[in-house]
Parts: C-alpha cells; sequence; structure tokens
C-alpha cells in the first residue's frame, strides 16, 4: 500500500450534507443493500431445499441479514477510512465524509471495528459456518483488496470479487452450514459478475483512477484487453444457469436468456465508437441483471 498522504480539503467546496445523509456514504449503503439481496436469496433457498418454513426460522433470518448488514457496513467504513487519502482526486468518491471531514479517522474506525465486531458475534448466533465465512469475507475486502491489492495490482478486481460473493454464502450457513452445491453456484455467479460490473465501472472512470494511481485494468492495458477481459468473464455465467435446474425450467430458460443478452452487449463493445457510452450500458446491464436474476430465483420458489 502506497504511502497515506496528508490532505487539506476546502470544505467550501462541498454541498451542505445533512448528518444522516454522511453516514450512509460511510458504510456505502448502494453496497450493503445490494449484498442484501444476495444474502436474503441466499438464505430464502437455503429454507426452500431444506423444506424449512421462514415464519419458524424468523430469529435466525433476523441475525443473518442484521449481522451481515453490520459487517458489510463495518468493512466499508474501514474501506473509506484507508482510502481517504486518494479518494480527494476521484469525482465519484471525493465528497464521502472522509475526505470532506465530516467524520474523523478515530470515528470511523469506531464505527467500522465495533459494527464487525457486532455484526460477527451475531452471524455466530446463528451457526460457526456462518460466522467463518463473514470473517472471510471482512479479511478478504479490507485486506487482501483494500490494503493489498488495490493500489498493486490489475487483479484486485478478482480479488475483490471474493468478498462480493460470500454474502449469499452467510444466508445459506445462517439455516444450513453444510452449504448444499447450490450455494457454491450462487457464490460462483457473483463472483464472475463482478469482474465484467467494476470493469466497466474503470472504463467509465479511467481518468479518474490513473490521477489516483490505482492500477486498474483499463489504466494499465487499455480498453480492448479490457473489453476481452469483459467477454470471457461474462462467458462464464453461461453454465451456471443449469446447476439451478431445481428452481425449474421457466428460471433456466429466463436466466440464459439474460446471459446470452449481456454476452451480445460484451461482444458488441469491439465495434462500438464511443467506448465510454458501452461501458455504460454494461455497468446498467449488470446491476438489472443482478437484481432481476436473484429476485427471480426467490419468485421461482413461491410460485
Amino acid at each position: 500500500m502506497s504511502d497515506v498522504r496528508t490532505v487539506t480539503v476546502d470544505k467550501g467546496n462541498f454541498p451542505e450534507t445533512s448528518a444522516w445523509r454522511d453516514f450512509l456514504a460511510l458504510i456505502k449503503i448502494g453496497i450493503v443493500n445490494s449484498n442484501l439481496i444476495t444474502t436474503f436469496t441466499g438464505l430464502w433457498l437455503a429454507l426452500y431445499f431444506n423444506n424449512k418454513h421462514f415464519l419458524q426460522h424468523l430469529d435466525m433470518m433476523v441475525l443473518s441479514l442484521l449481522g451481515s448488514t453490520l459487517i458489510i457496513a463495518g468493512s466499508c467504513s474501514l474501506n473509506n477510512f484507508i482510502d481517504r487519502d486518494i479518494d480527494h482526486v476521484m469525482e465519484r468518491t471525493k465528497k464521502r465524509p472522509t475526505v470532506t471531514g465530516k467524520y474523523s479517522g478515530p470515528k470511523v474506525l469506531t464505527i467500522g471495528f465495533s459494527f464487525i465486531v457486532i455484526g460477527s458475534f451475531l452471524l455466530f448466533l446463528t451457526s460457526f459456518t456462518a460466522g467463518l465465512i463473514g470473517l472471510i469475507g471482512i479479511f478478504s475486502y479490507v485486506v487482501l483488496y483494500t490494503m493489498w491489492s488495490k493500489r498493486q495490482y490489475t487483479l484486485n478486481t478478482v480479488i475483490g470479487s471474493i468478498s462480493g460473493a460470500v454474502p449469499p454464502l452467510i444466508g445459506w450457513a445462517s439455516i444450513d452450514p453444510d452449504l448444499h452445491v447450490v450455494a457454491w453456484i450462487l457464490f460462483l455467479l457473483m463472483f464472475i459478475w463482478q469482474p465484467p460490473h467494476f470493469l466497466a465501472l474503470a472504463m467509465r472512470r479511467t481518468e479518474e483512477y490513473r490521477a489516483a494511481g490505482i492500477p486498474m485494468l483499463p489504466v494499465v492495458h487499455g480498453f480492448d484487453i479490457t473489453k476481452r477481459q469483459m467477454v470471457v468473464w461474462v462467458a462464464c455465467l453461461l453454465p451456471l444457469p443449469f446447476y439451478l435446474h431445481s428452481l425449474g425450467m421457466p428460471f433456466v430458460v429466463l436466466a440464459t436468456i439474460l446471459n446470452i443478452g449481456w454476452l451480445i452487449l460484451s461482444i458488441v463493445g469491439f465495434r462500438v465508437k464511443d467506448d465510454i457510452k458501452w461501458a455504460t450500458q454494461m455497468f446498467v446491464y449488470s446491476i438489472n441483471y443482478l437484481t432481476i436474476l436473484f429476485v427471480l430465483m426467490v419468485i421461482m420458489t413461491v410460485i
């Protein structure tokens, strides 16, 4: 990790924000919410495949979802603390409360570690496996990604995908610690989904990453190599719906259509003239893809 630089910020350049909005920015509420969806899906499918009723496991559901929320929020807070010396360079991060001075370093650390400790405790109350997976997610995001690989390697996106893929495992393990093969397919789906999603974002923010000294793939190797990588990752999603055939053929068909649509859009990228516009389309598609797919999994178990 590069040396921490002291940054003087003119607070007058930033719009006034409420304490609540600053808090939500600190914990990265968008990441918390998206991971909460995948955690719930893993939990819900564990109930379904183990023939258990959710009303009889409301305590486990609450502990799992609350624990997951806290460890993710805590990890994101630590990420903001560690990256406060470079976030001022990037347009999308320069208004974070750790940059504007709304949150001091000690306060951020207190919130981050407190949330992680409480959240981990709640997860261990559900099962040892869920708590252990939660700790692995924290370590991979805070240490392996934020502190180690993010500022050194283009593989930082892949390494960071580990933490983003564990929420459905946590949800599943809180109900079934043995982790059925379906739970691992959810993990693989999340792991493979993240590189094309974040590489699309990296293409849109290439110059900002370059200015911040972050070796994202498009910064180091350019757009063509990045596009090839994205096609490979999206193609790897194609077989996964067939391992979820227990959810019914309609799910397999719809998921495959989503995969083919994303693959076609990925291949089109080699012929477009406006790379940034295409990257934006890829980014938006990836968000809708994940939301539709995980909501679809839940729907297929109740109809």
